[in-house]
């Protein structure tokens, strides 16, 4: 582990961002440039303290659940996560597994979408991230789970579903979802979690076994959602997966037409969410987006 070169790269990095690029206010005048010391800590979910010793090279071997958070905090593109990582003495293990760091580019997306409804899935259809917007419209996927999957939810059905499908829309949904797993574990042969949950549908799910074997060809395309809600009623929203070059991570985005009463009760939602989950929500991990959630699996900090 290089002490000093990863104290330098913490305090680099830290000072090269901006109140306005993490969402934070300006306030008074600074005396440095940069983030304080503990506004990181507090996007990271670390003690300032600890913070500090990492930054004067006093603290030894952190890990890899702390240096996760502190990545996204410093909004690091992956070849600095990496280094970061290397500086720690920690091997960033991501060959032929997922990465599911949020990079700059993703979180900006996510920056201008402030007034739709957003959540972020990786390949194994696990939920890394989602807004107050999209947990209003679709109930809170995280409820205190250390992760939460859309495949495992929609065929071992664990939860409730707000959406109202056809048979027809059911099936071509599985039909997907099976179709895009079997082409991740191509992909990323070394995933644990993704062939976890594979593992764990095979054994407890005969349609998804079933579909497993069968091997469907399916592209996940646009859909119509008809949602019940229990505070605004029925909503139809259009659902659209958005993915990201040289990320693997997709954003999936739902929107009303404009002027629509679908629109308006999306506006109303908006106003549920805000109130309801702000930057420090017990369902997930403070994170450099206030308002933008990330599930508790994610690389929770540990000192």
């Amino acid at each position: 582990m290089d002490h000093g070169e990863l104290a330098a790269c913490l305090r680099s990095w830290r000072d090269r961002l901006t109140p306005a690029e993490v969402g934070l206010p300006a306030g008074a005048q600074r005396r440095a440039p940069g983030l304080r010391r503990e506004e990181v800590a507090a996007l990271a979910g670390l003690s300032v303290d600890y913070l500090a010793r990492l930054e004067q090279g006093r603290a030894s071997n952190p890990s890899a659940s702390v240096l996760g958070p502190l990545a996204r905090a410093l909004r690091l593109t992956d070849d600095e996560r990496a280094h970061l990582f290397r500086a720690a003495g920690l091997v960033d293990h991501t060959t032929g597994q997922i990465s599911r760091h949020i990079t700059p580019g993703v979180q900006r997306i996510l920056d201008r979408l402030g007034d739709v409804a957003v959540t972020v899935i990786d390949p194994a259809w696990e939920i890394v991230a989602a807004n107050p917007l999209a947990m209003a419209l679709v109930g809170n996927p995280f409820n205190g789970e250390r992760d939460v999957n859309v495949a495992r939810d929609l065929f071992l059905r664990r939860k409730p579903d707000r959406a109202q499908r056809q048979p027809a829309q059911t099936e071509r949904f599985e039909n997907e979802i099976v179709a895009d797993l079997h082409a991740a574990t191509s992909r990323y042969p070394h995933d644990e979690r993704l062939h976890g949950v594979i593992a764990e549908l095979r054994r407890e799910s005969p349609r998804f076994a079933e579909l497993w074997e069968e091997r469907p060809v399916a592209v996940r395309v646009s859909e119509h959602k008809v949602l019940e809600h229990p505070e605004v009623g029925t909503i139809t929203v259009d659902c659209d997966t958005l993915t990201v070059q040289a990320s693997d991570l997709r954003i999936v985005v739902y929107t009303a037409r404009p002027g629509s009463p679908d629109a308006d009760k999306l506006a109303l939602l908006s106003a549920i969410g805000s109130q309801t989950f702000g930057e420090h929500s017990a369902i997930g991990d403070a994170c450099p987006t206030p308002g933008v959630t990330i599930p508790r699996y994610a690389e929770q900090p540990a000192e």
